[in-house]
């Protein structure tokens, strides 16, 4: 499964401290911490007042990939203002997101015409997050052939479902797994992300809610996650569950984690 590291965003307390007191060291750290763990994308995001959210995230680019090699993820809300930092990545990337909220869709997808940029795709538009199945599977139809005028096919284009918080829905997995696979049955080729922390939110023992989340939604056919891979538990979690779907060939990437001590306890000190 692709991993986009989620630890560089400015909404995080510690991100922030470092954001506002120009902290390069703290920044590379999670860059260099989050590929070394495999994450395939590097998610970042300033999360800043609009008035500096360009200069934050180009300083943000620029500190990410001067430490590794790893593609990113640029993420706004604003469109416009992926568009202003879009020249100063050096390779391919995602961008994150669109969806039919405002002219999103029209200011990215010409962007990334003629690139081999991918993009996520959240199924909310100007009237907020769908609370069915039929909604967001309409949603997706229509930013899909608004990509393919761009040339954009859809092995290029993440779709994100929206999980909602469980506390909220007892319906929201059941609604994202099926979502997942109906537009999959549309869009064989179309990949399908989470931000996996959102199904837990307001509840108590969330770690384990979102590991949980995290197998059931593999085993569904989701292709991408942002996640922390610094996160031994979720890493774990995935690595296990790509072994037991038969993902892993001889379980080899579980086998090589497991001795490189990226996943279950901690060994360092024995």
């Amino acid at each position: 499964m692709i991993i986009i590291g989620e630890k560089i965003n400015g909404t995080i307390p510690g991100v922030k401290k470092a954001i506002e007191a120009k902290d390069e060291e703290f920044i590379r750290n999670l860059a260099v911490k989050q590929a070394e763990a495999g994450a395939d994308y590097i998610d970042v995001c300033a999360g800043t007042a609009p008035e500096v959210e360009v200069d934050t995230l180009k300083w943000l680019m620029d500190i990410v990939q001067g430490a590794v090699d790893t593609p990113l993820c640029i993420d706004s809300p604003n469109p416009r203002i992926i568009e202003q930092v879009f020249k100063y990545a050096q390779k391919p990337g995602i961008i994150n997101s669109v969806s039919e909220e405002g002219d999103k869709c029209e200011v990215i997808y010409p962007m990334i015409k003629g690139t081999e940029w991918q993009v996520i795709a959240l199924t909310c538009d100007s009237k907020g997050i769908p609370s069915d199945v039929q909604t967001r599977v309409d949603i997706t139809k229509i930013m899909v052939e608004k990509a393919r005028k761009h040339d954009i096919t859809p092995d290029r284009i993440h779709i994100d479902p929206l999980v909602m918080a469980l506390s909220a829905d007892n319906q929201s997995l059941l609604n994202f797994v099926d979502t997942l696979k109906t537009v999959k049955t549309i869009y064989p080729t179309i990949k399908v992300t989470s931000g996996l922390s959102n199904i837990s939110f307001g509840m108590p023992l969330r770690k384990i809610v979102n590991q949980h989340f995290l197998t059931i939604a593999v085993y569904a056919g989701m292709d991408s996650a942002i996640m922390d891979p610094c996160n031994r538990d979720m890493l774990t979690t995935l690595l296990a569950t790509e072994a037991l779907l038969g993902c892993d060939r001889y379980c080899r990437n579980f086998s090589n984690a497991y001795r490189k001590n990226k996943i279950g306890p901690d060994r360092s000190n024995e």
